[in-house]
């Protein structure tokens, strides 16, 4: 197991789409336990519980990327050292767009949604976004999943029942608007988008991309092809392919081999980026 030193990093958790920093707490719990300083940043306005945001989906309805990243950013450049980010779906864009900007030790990524360029869009995750997509009206409000649609994109890999259980304790709405810009048909847009990075950028944290082989929201051959978008930076880019794990694989059973692996492999090429000037 990986135990903190004087000269560990703080650890960052960026949640995702439909998701609250609820969906975190085992992870934080699970890496404060080792001795790290956890932080796990809501989306602005986003801070009040689960229960609170599914009675006033306006809140979530009004919420856009680049507000959301300027929150991102205050919060990391306010540490005391470069931390180890990470992201999960479009957290994992998030992380992505702080890395561009030179921020973070190290960063993973975790069943990432895709920034800009990526244009893949296997069957499943057609499927799975799907509900979103196919009211136009949608753009406008903020648009959930029910139990059996959320079971298909989110966790197809447990039980109804397990399923089920888990978007009681963790679903939300998500930002139609942001499904919509920066989903299936934000590549055909002209023009840079806010989730545009600089894929040849040489000076930036080194990024793991984990894939789960069985997500049908993101399913692996998108999180490969937006890995593969770096293959012309000198910085370090790596993919690990979890075969038989979801999207919701920080939540199913055997989350800890996933947390486990991400912290070991960020804090071997965290480097002395932790020390460097911001």
């Amino acid at each position: 197991m990986t135990e903190q030193t004087t000269k560990s990093p703080p650890i960052v958790l960026i949640h995702g789409l439909w998701m609250t920093p609820r969906s975190w707490d085992r992870w934080a719990e699970y890496y404060r336990a080792k001795g790290y300083q956890v932080v796990v940043p809501a989306y602005p306005g986003f801070e009040v519980e689960v229960e609170a945001l599914r009675e006033k989906p306006e809140i979530v309805a009004e919420a856009t990327v680049p507000a959301t990243l300027e929150h991102l950013v205050h919060i990391v450049e306010s540490l005391d050292a470069p931390p180890i980010i990470m992201g999960h779906s479009f957290g994992g864009t998030f992380t992505q767009l702080l890395v561009n900007r030179g921020l973070g030790a190290a960063a993973v990524t975790i069943d990432s949604a895709p920034p800009e360029g990526v244009r893949v869009n296997p069957p499943s995750q057609i499927k799975s976004l799907f509900p979103i997509l196919a009211n136009p009206a949608n753009r406008h409000r903020a648009v959930g999943f029910t139990k059996e649609q959320f079971h298909y994109a989110f966790a197809n890999t447990v039980s109804r029942e397990e399923s089920d259980a888990a978007y009681d304790r963790l679903h939300i709405p998500a930002p139609g608007s942001w499904v919509w810009a920066y989903g299936l048909i934000a590549n055909w847009k002209p023009g840079h988008q806010d989730t545009w990075v600089d894929y040849d950028l040489d000076d930036r944290a080194p990024l793991l991309f984990i894939i789960g082989g069985k997500d049908h929201l993101m399913p692996p051959s998108v999180i490969r092809s937006n890995a593969k978008k770096y293959r012309n930076s000198e910085a370090l880019t790596e993919t690990y392919e979890f075969p038989e794990r979801s999207h919701f694989t920080g939540v199913e059973p055997g989350w800890e081999q996933v947390a486990d692996y991400a912290l070991e492999w960020a804090t071997l090429h965290a480097g002395d980026r932790q020390t460097r000037p911001r």
